[in-house]
């Protein structure tokens, strides 16, 4: 592994989210109150020998591969699907006149059910503790959100992206993900995301706010059989 973003999982659980992590031998998977994602430094089939030690029973387990591989013992394989990983190192676009709220754990229960609606990703009870997230309310209901997950050295991912279906439209997602990336910026990292690689509209958004395309990996998602 020669960049922090070749194993963004393995790279933020051994560094600065370590205490976020659950392990087992050479193995770590996020607590699955902060959310499904796991990685072993190698990424191989026999490196995630002993995953299924990390998977309760009914819980699953999500990893960022090079390549499809077969379910380690213990496990099947529940969802495959390629994915992009990309990164920006400036933003392409003028800040926002618009205000933002700092959302807090106050905002926690309204954020996981913005997030159950729209299916940004996976966004579990302690996920909005990764890191810093805004939102926007309209008329005292939140109706968008942007926010931080992944943190491997010198990187932070942009996550839980979402816009109520009654409110979209209004470029909502696009000024929050620039929000939070120039916070990323200032301070002296750079932001990176992931994207399922048929979604062509948001690829095509996040290309015109500067992300460019880095790497094409598959997530493999893992059940206990």
């Amino acid at each position: 592994m020669n960049h922090p973003l070749d194993r963004p999982i393995w790279t933020a659980l051994t560094t600065r989210q370590a205490t976020c992590a659950q392990v087992a031998g050479g193995i770590r998977r996020f607590d699955p109150a902060f959310g499904p994602f796991g990685a072993s430094a190698e990424g191989t089939a026999e490196s995630l020998a002993g995953l299924a030690a990390l998977v309760p029973v009914g819980g699953h387990v999500a990893m960022l591969l090079d390549e499809p591989i077969a379910p380690p013992p213990g496990l099947v394989a529940s969802h495959t699907a390629p994915v992009v990983q990309m990164v920006a190192e400036s933003i392409e676009r003028p800040p926002a006149t618009r205000g933002f709220l700092e959302l807090t754990a106050a905002d926690a229960p309204e954020m996981r059910a913005l997030a159950g609606l729209t299916k940004p990703g996976p966004f579990a009870e302690r996920t909005h503790e990764l890191g810093r997230f805004v939102g926007i309310r309209h008329e005292g209901r939140l109706v968008a959100m942007a926010g931080e997950r992944l943190q491997p050295e010198g990187f932070t991912e942009i996550s839980g992206v979402c816009t109520h279906p009654d409110h979209r439209g209004r470029g909502y997602a696009a000024a929050l993900m620039c929000e939070v990336a120039r916070a990323i910026v200032a301070r002296g990292e750079t932001p990176f995301l992931h994207a399922f690689a048929d979604n062509t509209n948001a690829i095509a958004l996040y290309e015109r706010l500067g992300f460019v395309t880095r790497w094409r990996p598959m997530l493999m998602v893992f059940a206990r059989a």
